[in-house]
């Protein structure tokens, strides 16, 4: 196993701001943004097994998510620093109001637990992996 490099407060804070901005954006639906904060913009959903791979690819995807959840929203429980990455834990939440993947709009709100690993390189965000129990979601929208 490799070892872990400590970061510089410098670099730690820096990644931080990239987050803020990250989930800012996320929160306000302001695709765009999410998009900018990504010097190379690639996303894995753990969940589906879909790799969004580039700018327009994840475009679509985040466009598709706020339509079917318009208000969709994420509260930041914690952070978790290491050499190349930062772990954070949310609770995401958001109303069924859309269609999505063929499923037409419950009107249900929904509230998950949730992590993803933003991957860096130094400053630079450079992929997001995101897991959380699609299942969970499921349940609560039926």
């Amino acid at each position: 196993m490799a070892d872990v490099v400590p970061i510089s407060d410098k670099l730690r804070d820096a990644r931080e701001q990239v987050l803020r901005r990250h989930l800012e954006a996320h929160c306000a639906g302001d695709v765009d943004a999410v998009v900018a904060t990504f010097t190379r913009p690639r996303m894995e959903l753990i969940a589906s097994g879909r790799v969004l791979d580039g700018a327009e690819a994840l475009r679509a995807y985040l466009s598709e998510r706020r339509r079917a959840f318009p208000d969709q929203s994420f509260e930041v429980i914690c952070h978790h620093h290491s050499d190349r990455a930062v772990v954070s834990e949310h609770w995401m939440t958001g109303t069924h109001l859309g269609e999505v993947h063929g499923v037409e709009p419950t009107g249900k709100r929904f509230r998950a637990r949730m992590a993803s690993i933003f991957d860096f390189d130094g400053e630079d965000l450079i992929n997001q992996r995101v897991y959380y129990d699609a299942g969970t979601i499921a349940r609560q929208l039926a």
